[in-house]
């Protein structure tokens, strides 16, 4: 176990992400999360803009402020409608995922500026005892700031001075591409090795050119080459992968990656009781996001954060269960964040992993631990199942209007 704040091996895990003036997300705080968390709730609820925050800020890092920014104003306004103050994305995180490790705070607060966004404000801190004030080794607004350089930043250090080329630079993927600033380095390659899925089966069905690669990218279109990859490198993980799938797909046998005269990869699937394989892009819809899924998270070597949305869509509702379990079995390894309003896959989460999501009368997202709703775990110790006590309106929560699984409950109990 850490408990001097040296670096370690083990990837970063987040215990809080607090989100403000994100659209819908007026101020949303999600606590002591845990490696498998799980979104639930009905359509309008925020959870695809919850996921749309991690996706914002990996893209803030690997493609720039701006452009992450410019993105997401073609679908509307980006911030909270009559909010006056930034967007803000608040990490907390444990650099190495140890219960030792130091409670490290990422701050990063974006506003208008007169010629597009701006970071208003971006402070990294950490708290290496379990008490005291935490010590704030990185502070930036506009563009200019300190740091203190080091592995283990004190505040006896000497603060430097920087100033960025544009205020619109994020200080943590400027200063965390040098050696010297260790601490902000691991968590731009902390947020950076996010995989945030979009996945999507169209893409899946593509014939990219062939060669290996190591990991699905997000939406799924080079699969064929991660099959290579695991095929040449990885045999025994492509293996169990193969071993799950035929669990979850009846008379499935095997899949194959082939090159193509012209460069291109081929992705077929062989099923039993036929000779020949066919092309994925016969395959059922489900078949191939299954095999993606799978792929993503036996990941010989994952990523530190994985987010899926909805994984549900084009997957028989008795997968769903199955799909859960491989989610919890793989979030030893990494974390996982899941959006999700299939009741069948709630079967498989346990209340203290799900957070439900809803509107209140202001229109602002809010969010509740479901093991914290009242009832809820008598519920599950008497046999109940969290897909069941939704789908009979037991999570409603009193700031969400009352849909028609709860007005039925209230009828029935009167």
């Amino acid at each position: 176990m850490v408990t001097d704040g040296s670096p370690t091996q083990s990837p970063s895990r987040m215990e809080q992400l607090r989100v403000q003036n994100f659209r819908a997300l007026r101020d949303v705080t999600f606590r002591d999360l845990t490696s498998f968390t799980v979104l639930l709730g009905p359509n309008g609820s925020g959870k695809s803009t919850v996921f749309d925050v991690f996706g914002f800020l990996s893209e803030c890092f690997t493609d720039g402020l701006r452009k992450a920014w410019d993105k997401r104003l073609r679908g509307g306004e980006l911030k909270t409608r009559g909010s006056d103050g930034p967007v803000v994305i608040e990490l907390k995180y444990r650099d190495g995922g140890l219960p030792g490790s130091p409670l490290i705070t990422y701050h990063l607060a974006i506003d208008d500026g007169p010629d597009g966004p701006v970071v208003a404000k971006e402070t990294l801190a950490w708290r290496r005892q379990a008490r005291g004030r935490p010590f704030t080794f990185l502070d930036f607004a506009y563009g200019t700031g300190s740091a203190v350089r080091g592995d283990v930043p004190e505040s006896e250090a000497e603060r430097e001075r920087q100033a960025l080329r544009s205020p619109d630079l994020i200080a943590v993927n400027t200063l965390g591409q040098f050696q010297d600033h260790a601490r902000v380095a691991a968590l731009r390659d902390f947020v950076t090795g996010w995989y945030v899925s979009y996945l999507s089966v169209d893409d899946a069905r593509n014939l990219p050119e062939a060669g290996p690669a190591e990991r699905l990218d997000r939406t799924g279109s080079n699969l064929a080459n991660v099959v290579q990859y695991l095929s040449e490198r990885h045999p025994e993980r492509l293996e169990r992968i193969f071993e799950r799938l035929r669990d979850r797909v009846p008379r499935l046998e095997r899949v194959f990656a082939e090159s193509m005269q012209d460069g291109r990869l081929l992705l077929t699937i062989k099923d039993a009781p036929f000779d020949r394989p066919i092309l994925s892009k016969f395959a059922s819809d489900g078949t191939l996001k299954m095999l993606a899924y799978l792929v993503a998270l036996h990941d010989p070597d994952p990523p530190p954060f994985i987010g899926i949305e909805e994984p549900e869509n084009f997957l028989h509702p008795r997968l769903l269960q199955g799909l859960a379990d491989e989610c919890r079995s793989a979030s030893v390894r990494t974390q996982l964040f899941v959006t999700t309003h299939a009741p069948h896959f709630l079967d498989g989460v346990r209340p203290h992993e799900a957070w439900i999501l809803g509107r209140d009368g202001d229109g602002h997202t809010r969010a509740e631990r479901a093991s914290d709703v009242r009832g809820v775990q008598e519920f599950i110790d008497a046999g109940a199942t969290l897909g069941s006590l939704w789908m009979e309106g037991h999570l409603e929560r009193p700031w969400e209007p009352a849909g028609p699984a709860v007005l039925e409950v209230a009828r029935r109990t009167r």
